[in-house]
Parts: C-alpha cells; structure tokens; sequence
C-alpha cells in the first residue's frame, strides 16, 4: 500500500456510507436502520407455556457463559449487516453516576499531579513520558500496514529512551513534542476531526493541551473502528448468512430447544391459515372488488403468514420466537409505524370521503390536513398518550381547516350536522374494533403480504385504495419489513422447511 494513502484512506472513516449501497446491492433485505430505535419493555412476569418438544437438561456454567458470547458475537455481525447505518458511538457515562464521580476524581488526581511535577524546580517529566508512550501506541494503531514511513517518523520522535535521557539531561522540550503529536493528529483524523485537531493548536498551558490531545484521540479512536466496520461489511455480508446459520446451529447443539418458540409461531400460523380456509367468503366492504381470498397452504404462505404476525406481536406478554429474536425492536418499531399509519390513514379517508370529497385533488390542503394529524399522532405509543382525547382535538383541527378550504375555493361550506358527524366519525376511529380502522388495517395487511409474495422485484405492488394519502410512508415500511424478512429467510430457511415438513405431513 502506497504512503500517500495515510491520510486520504483513514479520512474515508468519516465518509464510510459508501459501503451502504454495496450491501443493500449484495441483498435486498438488509435494514434501513430506523432512526428512533424503540426501546423493548421489560419482560412481563406472566407466565408463558413453553412448547414441549424438547427435553429439559441442566447445562453447566461454562457452557452459559460460551453461549453467551456466541450469541453476543452473531448478534453483532447481524446487526453489522442488516444496520447500514450501524456506528460505533463515544461512551456517555450517566450524569451523577458512580462510575462517571470516580472516573473525574482519578482523572483529576492524575492530572493535578502532572501539573505539579512539570511546575517543580527543576521540572520531572515522569508522568508526561508515560502519556507521550500511551500517545505513540494510539497513533501506532491508527496505521494501515503500509504507511513505513509514518510509523517510522512516529517511533522516532517519540522513543521513549531518547525522550528519559533528555529529561535527565534537562533538554526535553515537551511543547515541540506536543506539536509534532498535533500535526500527525491532523494527518490520520477523519475530516470530521480536522476542526478539533486545529483547535489544538490554541492551546499553550501543557497540562490543558495533553488533556484536550486525549479527548480528540478518544474521538479518533471512535471514528477508526468505524471505519474498521465499513470497511468488514462488505465481506461480512457475503459470509453473513452462512456465518450466522452456523452460529445458531452450535447454540442449537448446546441449548436442543432453542426452536420452541419458532415452532409454536409456525403452529399457529398454519392454524391460522387452516381457519381463514374453513371460514366462508365474506362480502366485499362497499368500495372494494372482491374480498381477498387466503393464501395457499404452502411453506412459503405459512411463513409470509407467521412474519405478519410478527407485526401485531404482544412483546409483553409473548417470548419473541429465537430465530428472529435480534430483530424483536426492529419488528417492534414497524408494528407502531404501521399503527400509527392505520390511524392517520383512518382519518383521512374519514374527511375526504365524509366532508371533502372534492378537496383530496387539493395537493396543499391534502398535504398540510395530513401534516397537521401527523403531527399530532405523533406521541401515540407513549404511555401517557390519549388516542381518544387526541382524536377529539385532530376533529375539531380537521373541521377547521377543510372549512377554511372550502371558503378559499368558493364552495358552499359544510352543514353543523355534517360537520358534527365528521367530529364525530372521527373520534369513533379510537375504538380498535371501529369499522374504517379495521378496513384500514386489513388494506395494509393486504398490501405488505403481497409485498411479500412478490419477493425480489425492485418495484412494489400498488396500494389498496384508500391508502393513497400514505402511500409515501407505507412503502418505506413495506421496503423495510420485506429485507428483514427475505434475510431472516435466507439464515434460517432449513430449520423453517424442516419444521413445516412436520407440520404439513
């Protein structure tokens, strides 16, 4: 590797999107990595009947802890592969925490006696010899195996053994060291460090400027294993499927019930299936061709059914089956985007159908009606959200503004009971049994099953109608949900076929 790489190839650590494409390329079912990760509720203390396929047996501490860390390293890997956006972040220690007290005490210990010896007459450097070798090791690790040069710059202007004897000998000029470990600082940082690497520069006490040098390295360090991450994913997601299916198969081997759970989901999917068969057809809801007939009762039915399911999971009360259990907070936050979906698409379809029919053709006041509900549907799944009394605020917003709408384009304005109705009709969509939010939920149902069995294509189906206002958001969701789907199936197909050749025969 060529030397003038240094700086151009560890820079790329701050640029390392680039790989993003290469792996959503590779596979199709690779996450887009939601920006809000929902944070899983604790596990309820109900109790859970385990299927009884295998046998119980007890297992020694040894074999917990090996488990332990094969899980932790597949875990990592998938979450390297299916996250583009995967990054490793700086440790934020708790404000007012024990470990971040401690850690400011010793802190400042070391540094208030550093500080003391360099202000000693004459000055003793032991402490800042240390901190220049812990320097040299970190700017060592920075290096890729072809910068000879750099390395051998860095192990010569900071050789300990020559720094100790001009310490000795009262020659040691600490700030020309401080400048040269600045000045390789901004040849190996990611561009996203060159301002903090220059502010460096300001800095003239010694004591100040060794403290803000070790800040940036932990900084630099961050962004080098990043850059490490990028560069890996490629090839890990190329080894991805093989690499995770093996390490499941030695939990397997270690832990015989491992597919309980996988098997009772597959059960009660084809259950379900058996049950939507036997049930005769249901009348068409007015404004929709025919009713949907159920899918076939084939492995790959059986397994699009068990991940819908996945979709309308209670993770308080039901263990999440192990196959999928990586990405239980992935299918987690798609379960409350497509809720809060059916919602705002409910009213919706409420106002433009009820009061406004000739208003949807209205791209601002379709997208500014929509904007507004959006926004406040916003905190829907937080404990302390109302969807009742939300609703009762978004009917009184949406009469007002489809009012306004109507004076602007000269039409005649809504009736009080029509407007009541809306208000009303609107507020009735907080039931989860009302009958447009059940439509609602059955349209998406419908949309992301066929997402599902079309497979691989690059374009997706059309939306059902009355789904067009959320059409935008919907497709996001179906994107994400197919990739988890199509790359859990990739992993874990031979255990999904053999189970269901059980169930089926």
């Amino acid at each position: 590797m060529s030397e003038n790489l240094g700086k151009s190839s560890i820079k790329e650590a701050g640029k390392s999107k680039d790989s993003q494409q290469g792996l959503e390329e590779a596979v199709e079912c690779s996450d887009e990595a939601p920006q809000n990760q929902v944070k899983l509720e604790s596990p309820s203390h109900h109790k859970v009947r385990r299927p009884h396929s295998s046998p119980a047996r007890f297992v020694t501490a040894e074999e917990l802890l090996e488990t332990a860390k094969e899980v932790t390293n597949m875990a990592l890997a998938h979450e390297i592969v299916v996250n583009g956006n995967f990054r490793i972040q700086p440790v934020e220690l708790p404000e007012d925490s024990l470990e971040k007290r401690v850690k400011e005490i010793v802190h400042k210990a070391f540094w208030d006696c550093l500080s003391a010896q360099l202000g000693e007459d004459p000055p003793t450097y032991d402490h800042a010899i240390k901190l220049v070798g812990e320097i040299q090791e970190t700017l060592l690790s920075f290096l890729l195996p072809g910068h000879t040069r750099l390395r051998n710059q860095i192990t010569e202007v900071l050789d300990l053994d020559l720094i100790k004897q001009e310490a000795e000998n009262g020659a040691l000029d600490i700030s020309k060291l401080a400048e040269f470990i600045i000045g390789m600082m901004g040849t190996l940082c990611a561009p996203a460090r060159d301002e903090e690497v220059k502010k460096l520069k300001d800095i003239k006490e010694i004591v100040p400027l060794f403290r803000a040098i070790f800040s940036v390295l932990d900084l630099m360090k961050v962004d080098m294993a990043n850059f490490a991450v990028s560069s890996i994913r490629p090839h890990l997601m190329r080894q991805s499927v093989e690499y995770e299916r093996k390490k499941f198969q030695e939990l397997l081997e270690r832990q015989p019930n491992s597919l309980d759970f996988v098997t009772q989901w597959l059960e009660e999917a084809t259950d379900d299936l058996v049950t939507q068969k036997c049930q005769p057809a249901l009348p068409a809801p007015e404004g929709v061709a025919g009713s949907r007939e159920p899918p076939a009762l084939s492995p790959a039915a059986i397994q699009n059914h068990a991940y819908l399911r996945l979709l309308k999971w209670d993770h308080l009360r039901r263990p999440f089956p192990e196959t999928v259990l990586m990405d239980q907070s992935r299918f987690q936050e798609l379960q409350l985007q497509l809720e809060h979906l059916t919602v705002l698409g409910a009213v919706l379809l409420v106002t433009f159908s009820m009061a406004a029919p000739g208003l949807s053709s209205h791209a601002d006041f379709a997208k500014k009606l929509k904007m507004i509900v959006k926004i406040l549907l916003t905190d829907m799944h937080l404990p302390s959200f109302h969807l009742r009394d939300v609703l009762t605020t978004i009917g009184e917003k949406v009469s007002l503004e489809v009012s306004r709408c109507l004076a602007l384009c000269g039409a005649d304005p809504c009736s009080p009971g029509k407007e009541t109705a809306l208000r009303g009709q609107i507020q009735a969509l907080g039931s989860p049994d009302n009958p447009i939010r059940r439509l609602m939920e059955s349209r998406i149902q419908t949309f992301l099953e066929t997402c599902l069995a079309w497979g691989h294509q690059k374009q997706l189906p059309e939306v059902p109608g009355g789904l067009g206002p959320v059409q935008k958001e919907l497709e996001e969701v179906a994107i994400k949900f197919v990739r988890l789907v199509n790359y859990n199936k990739m992993v874990f197909c031979p255990y999904y076929d053999r189970i269901l050749s059980k169930i089926l025969s």
